[in-house]
């Protein structure tokens, strides 16, 4: 096993845009790395969708992984790390806040094509599923 991997909710859409199946791509790769998610990525991806057999295909798939949960000491963490990042002009959203400590807290790396994750210190981010 290589480790946990979180897909960002941009993930999924930019995937979904191309014509691409995201969760193909994660169950390619899902003997090598275990993928995570967590509430906010499930809210961002299932709200988007227009047909409610695609939206509960993808349910089905975010319940068989691992939920990181959104503790009191993950939304403590997330504010210490706003507050630092807003302090150098680096300031991000509060969704990809919580999704960065969410996958800090399980030390997981961060798949999404959105940039400021790299802002995030000593969070591992890549842009494509890893081999």
């Amino acid at each position: 096993m290589q480790g946990s991997l979180l897909a960002d909710s941009s993930f999924y859409i930019g995937r979904l845009r191309e014509g691409k199946d995201p969760l193909a791509e994660l169950a390619a790769i899902s003997e090598e790395w275990e993928v995570v998610t967590c509430g906010v990525v499930v809210v961002e991806v299932c709200r988007g969708f227009k047909n409610e057999r695609m939206r509960e295909r993808f349910e089905r798939a975010f319940s068989t992984m691992i939920m990181i949960p959104t503790t009191p000491k993950i939304w403590h963490r997330a504010m210490e790390l706003a507050w630092k990042l807003d302090r150098e002009g680096k300031g991000m959203q509060v969704t990809d806040l919580v999704i960065a400590t969410c996958a800090l807290q399980v030390e997981a790396t961060v798949l999404t094509l959105d940039s400021d994750f790299l802002r995030v210190p000593s969070l591992d981010v890549v842009a494509e599923p890893p081999l």
